[in-house]
């Protein structure tokens, strides 16, 4: 049974982040994947969330399975985030490319980070 919430869940994440991507593209055009960071950044926070609830016995381990295996993992990208990096190394934008692997990469560790130390606050 969680093999298939989890099926399920991976599939709504990718859904989901089909929909935001998609928001998030016709509301800013630039070189610059932002739809694909946000993604990832909202991702990794919430994915910090729901570790810290689960770290503090505040949720069941089986609920990050489900969202954080299943939705989570459906939701974020870490292979179109190299994709679109490759991306602008090829079209001759380095200095976005750098700022799109590594500031992405930071962030969304940082955000993870902010997302259990939010919990374990409260």
């Amino acid at each position: 049974m969680t093999l298939l919430l989890i099926a399920l869940a991976g599939g709504a994440g990718a859904a989901t982040r089909f929909v935001v991507d998609g928001v998030v593209r016709s509301w800013a055009r630039t070189a610059l994947p932002l739809g694909t960071i946000f993604i990832n950044f909202s991702g990794s926070l919430l994915m910090g969330i729901l570790a810290g609830l689960v770290m503090s016995h505040q949720a069941p381990e089986s609920l990050q399975l489900i969202l954080g295996t299943g939705f989570l993992g459906g939701y974020t990208t870490f292979s179109t985030a190299s994709l679109e990096t490759v991306r602008l190394v090829q079209s001759g934008r380095t200095g976005l490319a750098l700022l799109n692997g590594v500031g992405t990469m930071a962030a969304c560790v940082g955000a993870a980070a902010a997302g259990v130390g939010l919990v374990l606050l409260f």
